[in-house]
């Protein structure tokens, strides 16, 4: 009798490549055509009405409420003109994922039905929501959650649905979401820049932040990804050998794209142009059955939107192809993991970048500032940036050659790396590799954009007119490493200013008191500047030596948003309050203790339930095999059945290694949870239950490759990789 794993290999068999949502039209046409956009509300608004969601989305303006009821009634024309029947406000909460309370436009009144869509069920729900994690924010008392809508997103429909992208707080006011605090940074980092921006264009108005989300993924068969339960609860494989072949050719990336995966990227393509994602690219990545698509930059809220908005669509379209898509950061050991590289830059209202070199004195200056103030900002606050990404699912990605290290460096490559010496020592300067010499005399000489290697081992790097954080998830969203960098850049740049301010008051003139607050910043965050081999071991012995704390133990970088300087810095800008600091602080280490919980639950049970008994299956084969060389041969059968009776007992020792780490799992566990304390609770875990789950994975690997293939239960590595 075939078991569950050969009867999911069959049934994978048969699902061949074809096409769901295929248009044939150019995308020019059907793209954003399911997006209530500017376009879309001055077809259906007033010119007043009209002008105040401008407002609200280029200047934060609130909108009354006569106002809000003109737009909720063109928004409820349009939603159901394109078929929807119910509307939701969606949001981000604690949890990183997004989540949607759907309300009906109908109702009945005196027996008739009619649809109904307010301004005030438009600007506020309460969708409660009481069971998110709160970190302590919301009270028994006060438990209820109110969804407010954001007009600086576009709403959109999905799926017959109108949603609305909102933000979520508690009764109270506090942020109980991941977009309330990315707001806030956005706004904060807008009054900085502008304020540094106008020391060289007195025309700036406002700054806005650009970002450019790269998603990486894995595709696994759907009927072989229900035959693993590890990948069904946690979407990561929690045993499981190696193949003899995985990504060591380098073979499948970018090689041509599997029929099957490239038509589930052009149907999932074809959906996220009418919900008015520009995507532009696609690829195969280094590991076996792990893909790349990537977005073009735009407005950062709208960016972690539409990015969050992708993974959902991802999901659905492959329900149709008979596919999983697995954001997890590392679902197979010995191979790649993915990331969510973050491209990160600020641009002003007059359409300058300021994160790219320019051809006049006064352009590179305004460059060198903000490049300064970066380093400064990343420099003062290292730990806490690289804790802003470091969850349990990342963990297992940071630090391996597919990924960034766990400690935070800036890569800013040769050219530029000069340039800063050379102000940081007041020398002048020649770059070997410009057209001509560039002299670090009088004025600020013409920065070429640099052409070397991104060096792939920085966590930070400068790419030619933006900043990359590589070391962002793949499963994450990432407004939480964005709020963190629009926070720390706008203290810096708030300390630029002063300095600056202070040295002109002090008679000197501003390129030179600018000049000189650069040359202060670059030397206070050169410990930050590295251009070498990140996964070196000189690199992790230079670091320490450096004072750059690595976040391989979890728990202990989640206290960095304790520390006093991190809630100076978030609360003296606006953008979380000591109790919103302190709650995040408490969800962290919450969902890292669930997440591991059911981790080390879930290898118990594949290892009781599945792996021993195909074990010990296989012993009872061999030794019916022995028992009856006996029968036949009598003591000859010892020579003849030698590598039998091997294998018989090293599964043995495995099987009873396996049976008591298993039960010292289970003692780990629940001493870990008689902790009260959640930051203490996730300590125990991050040691003393990880420890056991790594024993216990390492017997159990063995008997993969003991044990028949016939009667092991669960898809390989080489099926799932090579489907």
């Amino acid at each position: 009798m075939a078991n569950f794993r050969q009867m999911a290999l069959k049934e994978a068999a048969t699902h061949l490549p074809a096409r769901f949502y295929e248009d044939k039209r150019p995308v020019s046409e059907y793209f954003g055509q399911n997006v209530f956009d500017l376009e879309k509300m001055r077809r259906y608004l007033s010119q007043t009405a009209f002008e105040a969601v401008q407002a609200a989305v280029d200047q934060g303006k609130k909108i009354d409420r006569p106002i809000a009821n003109e737009i909720a009634t063109a928004m409820k024309t349009w939603a159901i003109e394109m078929g929807a029947t119910h509307y939701t406000h969606l949001f981000q909460p604690l949890t990183g994922t997004t989540a949607e309370k759907h309300e009906a436009f109908v109702t009945v009144k005196n027996g008739k039905p009619f649809e109904r869509f307010s301004g005030s069920a438009l600007v506020q729900q309460e969708p409660d929501a009481s069971s998110f994690p709160s970190g302590g924010l919301r009270n028994t008392f006060e438990a209820r959650g109110y969804s407010a809508w954001d007009p600086t997103s576009p709403v959109f429909i999905l799926d017959g649905t109108l949603c609305i992208p909102s933000v979520f707080v508690s009764y109270t006011g506090e942020a109980l979401d991941m977009k309330v605090p990315n707001l806030r940074s956005l706004q904060a980092l807008n009054s900085a820049a502008t304020e540094v921006a106008k020391l060289f264009d007195s025309s700036v108005k406002s700054i806005t932040v650009n970002l450019g989300i790269e998603q990486e993924y894995f595709l696994v068969d759907e009927a072989l990804y229900n035959a693993r339960p590890d990948l069904r609860l946690c979407d990561r494989t929690v045993i499981g050998h190696t193949s003899a072949k995985d990504q060591q050719l380098s073979d499948h990336y970018f090689g041509a794209i599997p029929s099957r995966v490239a038509c589930f990227m052009k149907d999932f393509e074809t959906e996220a142009y009418k919900l008015g994602i520009e995507l532009s690219t696609r690829h195969n990545e280094v590991a076996p059955n792990q893909f790349e698509c990537a977005p073009v930059f735009c407005e950062a809220t709208k960016a972690i939107d539409q990015n969050m908005l992708l993974m959902i669509v991802m999901h659905k379209v492959a329900e149709k192809h008979h596919l999983k898509v697995i954001f997890h950061e590392k679902p197979f050991d010995g191979v790649n993991g993915s990331g969510k590289h973050v491209n990160w830059s600020m641009m002003t209202n007059t359409g300058v970048n300021l994160l790219s070199p320019g051809k006049t004195p006064t352009k590179n200056l305004q460059f060198l500032t903000f490049y300064a103030a970066v380093a400064k900002g990343v420099y003062d606050h290292n730990y806490l940036l690289m804790s802003s990404i470091c969850t349990l699912d990342n963990s297992w990605r940071l630090g391996g050659h597919e990924a960034p290290p766990s400690v935070m460096s800036i890569f800013s490559g040769s050219t530029l790396s000069q340039i800063f010496e050379g102000i940081m020592n007041m020398k002048d300067v020649d770059d070997p590799k410009a057209a001509s010499s560039i002299k670090m005399v009088s004025s600020i000489p013409e920065i070429m954009q640099d052409n070397t290697d991104r060096n792939r081992t920085s966590p930070f790097a400068f790419t030619g007119n933006r900043f990359e954080f590589r070391a962002v998830g793949s499963s994450m969203n990432c407004a939480c490493a964005t709020y963190v960098i629009n926070s720390i850049v706008a203290e810096s740049l708030w300390k630029f200013k002063a300095e600056v301010d202070e040295l002109e008051a002090a008679g000197e003139n501003r390129q030179a008191a600018i000049l000189a607050t650069v040359r202060k910043f670059l030397r206070e965050s050169k410990d930050i500047m590295f251009e070498g081999n990140g996964y070196s071991k000189e690199w992790a012995e230079e670091a320490a030596r450096r004072g750059l704390k690595s976040v391989n133990d979890i728990p202990e970088a989640y206290k960095s948003f304790l520390q006093e300087d991190s809630i100076q810095m978030f609360s003296s800008i606006g953008v979380l309050s000591k109790a919103e600091v302190e709650a995040r602080y408490e969800v962290f280490n919450e969902l890292y203790v669930k997440k591991l919980q059911i981790e080390a639950r879930l290898i118990g049970d594949i290892c009781l339930n599945h792996v021993i008994p195909a074990a010990v299956s296989y012993q009872n084969i061999l030794i019916k095999s022995i028992q009856g060389s006996k029968d036949v041969f009598g003591d000859e059968y010892k020579s003849l059945c030698r590598a039998d009776m091997d294998t018989y007992k090293k599964i043995s020792n495995h099987v009873n290694q396996l049976s008591a780490d298993v039960a010292s799992l289970v003692d780990a566990r629940k001493k870990a949870n008689k902790v009260e304390n959640m930051a203490e609770r996730a300590k125990l875990y991050s040691t003393e239950v990880l420890g056991y789950m790594m024993k216990v994975r390492k017997s159990a690997d063995y008997l993969e490759m003991l044990v028949d293939d016939e009667l092991w239960p669960l898809p390989k590595y080489r099926e799932l990789l090579f489907f």
